[in-house]
């Protein structure tokens, strides 16, 4: 079982304060300062770390974090946009990538038949329409449809893979609104999850995350208390 620092600490300062009442010596002082000093430090910082998550009445500055949960929604998507997805990173992100495009394979797998068709299409609708058609019109094409294809594939492939296109498409991506418009997708994004958190998510969030730590408050406010009142008992 989880040991409860705070229930252990506010028990520790009532046992001193309980000595105090047993005890008939000259210690009797020294334990019930101790004793009610820890035990003020431990229950105002208790109080505290209440008061930073739930609204008290009359007590102003309370609930702060489910009050400023909108502020804290904006915090992590600023967080999220200026460290993360700013244009510079995409840049880089965009260059490391373009490394690695290789559209051979594509063009390999694809059907050129659209291509050639259209070809046809238009020499058939042009003058020699007519000569073709003393040969068998279409038909007399079918048999280029199979190294048309080759060829377009290799020329298209040549193209790609040259130095001209690579700096091409490298200059394109640096200078067209890619990143602005994925900045903007990201931006969008980032707000529809946002949008649906509650204050009591973000306040849920944020008791997970500094909720061991906050415990501790309560153990030195206790401790420090103590000292003080150990220290204010020899001057009375």
């Amino acid at each position: 079982m989880k040991l409860n620092k705070s229930f252990l600490t506010n028990g520790v300062s009532v046992i001193l304060i309980g000595l105090s009442f047993i005890i008939d010596s000259e210690i009797k002082e020294f334990l019930l300062f101790s004793g009610l000093f820890a035990l003020s430090g431990a229950i105002t910082n208790q109080l505290a770390i209440h008061m930073l998550f739930e609204k008290v009445p009359l007590l102003y500055g309370s609930g702060v974090i489910p009050a400023r949960f909108e502020a804290f929604k904006d915090a992590i998507k600023n967080l999220m946009m200026d460290q993360f997805f700013t244009k510079e990173q995409l840049e880089k992100f965009f260059a490391n990538e373009e490394k690695k495009i290789n559209l051979e394979p594509i063009i390999e797998e694809t059907d050129f038949t659209p291509a050639f068709d259209a070809l046809s299409k238009t020499v058939m609708e042009s003058s020699f329409g007519g000569m073709l058609g003393m040969f068998g019109g279409e038909t007399a094409l079918e048999g280029m449809r199979e190294p048309f294809s080759i060829k377009m594939k290799n020329a298209v492939i040549k193209i790609v893979t040259s130095k001209a296109f690579d700096a091409t498409l490298q200059n394109h991506l640096k200078t067209s609104s890619l990143n602005n418009d994925m900045l903007k997708s990201i931006e969008n994004v980032i707000d529809t999850r946002l949008a649906e958190l509650t204050p009591q998510i973000v306040k849920e969030i944020v008791q997970k995350l500094i909720k061991e730590h906050l415990d501790w408050l309560v153990v030195w406010g206790g401790v420090f208390g103590g000292l003080i009142g150990l220290v204010s008992s020899f001057l009375v």
